[in-house]
């Protein structure tokens, strides 16, 4: 696309500008962005390359230039660093070591091969069609016969003889993997710790006791010892869950196949095609539907409320305007009452017995009888409903935030404006607008992704309905024309006849693909990532 230089753009109407910016984005900026992507993809491929060759030559030097206890750590965790004098670290390296034989190898009961090792035998990873877990439960059925006034009857006794659990050995094999790759590191970081222990030694310097390194995580690294709980607690409560999730989607893991009553196995990409199959056997169109409504309530609920929300706060700040903190406190009441309540009580406004329902069955708008509905009951009042009273609970968010943004927008540029005739309009598009889009851009990023996970809005005044009988059912329900992704993946783990698990794994790698895709393409184009001072 031809750029035009500074004095053809100008003479371009509004409208031609508009598509000249347009055009100037989807064929120009963005293929660059993608091409810059890429070479960034490339070069961290390089370097992760380079990476693994410095480490590999520096492990080499390191058992090559070193004595005979820094080739015995190499084995022998911990003892290089015992050598030079790090007590320390040299006994957390072996007791790590030797914990992690212990997990990995040591049995634990009758004809295991230790825990570590039995966990990982049983999941038979990823092998399509096999089961996670070898042995299912078993149901055995004792008879005893039993007295019972003069005569004997048998009695059935039913017992269950615990084996494997698909979820426990999908569980454990994966928390062994992580203890796998944490052993790796670990072995490499003592031989890292070794080789800097030479080179101090070698130069003559003192090499650090362990009272110095007491010393260190008080003081000059104290942030280290702050950080470790806390990303201790995010690789065990989010980074495994999501891990966990995601293996669940190359599974056939449902109500049936539970994994304790009958294992569960691998199915490879069968859900995802499955999902995205557009055919007679797969859920593609209801898939793309509830997707493509997901945008666009995306879309609509997050630059409703931007706008209108910075519209009333440009109309409260707006010098003659009486009561200022009384409207404030109006608005701000919605987000004071907890959304659950307000919601529940607006959806049921609406129903046949609300206020409003009844009025508009009276009024003929909403007839009784065979054809009896109300606005939740068809798909487009519903939605148009939905981003209304989205708008109701959002502006308040909005009109808070832009009151203080746009105290902080410098009067002398209104002055400046004003005296070369500037119209309201003009003064808004010009200073107004471009100063709160420069600021606000993360926010509107955040708040469009947290929108395509709005589930409260959804679930409490629609449910996701009316039902879309046009759309195969998925999991044994029907998707509704108001289902958001994040609604139906809750529906099929809670909702379903069938609780499919793998389904809800699916979306929800679908849902954070969607996100970052979008996330990474808004946060790299919004000028206020990049040119941070421009309104400085």
């Amino acid at each position: 696309m031809k750029r035009l230089n500074d004095l053809e753009y100008l003479k371009l109407g509004k409208w031609s500008a508009f598509w000249y910016n347009f055009g100037l984005f989807f064929l120009s900026t963005l293929p660059k962005w993608f091409a810059g992507l890429g070479l960034k993809f490339w070069g961290g491929i390089k370097k992760l390359g380079i990476g693994i060759k410095d480490n590999v030559v520096d492990i080499a030097t390191t058992f090559a230039k070193g004595n005979w206890a820094v080739k015995l750590s190499f084995l022998i965790f911990g003892f290089g660093n015992i050598f030079y004098g790090q007590i320390f670290r040299g006994i957390f390296f072996f007791l790590f070591e030797a914990l992690f034989i212990f997990y990995m190898f040591v049995p634990l009961g009758p004809n295991q091969l230790g825990t570590g090792c039995h966990w990982l035998s049983k999941v038979q990873w990823f092998q399509t069609g096999n089961t996670v877990g070898t042995v299912p439960n078993e149901k055995v059925y004792t008879t005893q016969k039993v007295p019972y006034f003069g005569m004997e009857i048998e009695i059935v006794t039913e017992d269950v003889i615990h084996n494997d659990d698909s979820r426990t050995v999908l569980l454990y094999a994966l928390l062994t993997v992580v203890f796998i790759i944490a052993f790796i590191a670990t072995w490499r970081m003592q031989i890292k710790q070794c080789r800097i222990c030479m080179d101090i030694t070698a130069s003559g310097k003192k090499i650090r006791s362990g009272k110095d390194d007491l010393q260190s995580l008080l003081d000059d690294q104290f942030h280290k010892t702050l950080l470790a709980p806390s990303l201790i607690g995010i690789l065990l409560f989010t980074v495994l869950p999501t891990i966990y999730m995601i293996i669940v989607a190359f599974t056939n893991y449902d109500a049936h196949q539970d994994g304790y009553n009958n294992l569960f196995s691998w199915v490879g990409l069968e859900n995802f095609n499955q999902l995205t199959n557009l055919g007679d056997g797969g859920l593609g169109d209801a898939f793309g539907q509830i997707l493509g409504w997901t945008l666009m309530w995306a879309f609509f609920a997050t630059f409703s409320n931007y706008f209108l929300g910075m519209m009333v706060a440009i109309m409260i700040n707006k010098k003659g305007i009486k009561f200022k903190k009384f409207w404030r406190t109006i608005l701000v009441m919605t987000i004071a009452i907890p959304q659950f309540v307000s919601l529940m009580y607006v959806s049921t406004l609406f129903s046949k017995a609300g206020i409003i329902g009844s009025r508009l069955i009276q009024w003929g708008i909403m007839p009784l009888g065979p054809t009896e509905w109300t606005l939740w009951d068809n798909p487009v009042t519903a939605k148009i409903l939905l981003i209304v009273i989205n708008i109701w609970i959002g502006i308040p968010y909005v009109m808070l935030m832009a009151t203080g943004i746009l105290m902080n927008i410098p009067a002398d540029l209104y002055e400046s404006a004003r005296v070369d005739g500037a119209s309201g309009y003009q003064q808004f598009t010009k200073i107004t607008l471009p100063y709160m889009l420069f600021v606000t851009g993360p926010y509107l990023l955040t708040s469009f992704v947290g929108n395509l996970n709005n589930f409260n809005v959804i679930y409490l005044l629609s449910g996701g309905g009316p039902r879309n009988m046009g759309l195969k059912p998925i999991g044994g329900i029907t998707p509704g024309h108001t289902d958001l992704l994040i609604t139906l993946l809750y529906k099929l783990t809670l909702e379903s006849p069938e609780t499919k698990y793998q389904l809800a794994s699916v979306i929800g790698i679908l849902v954070f693909l969607v996100c970052a895709i979008l996330s990474l393409i808004v946060y790299n184009v919004i000028p206020s990532t990049k040119n941070e001072e421009d309104f400085g």
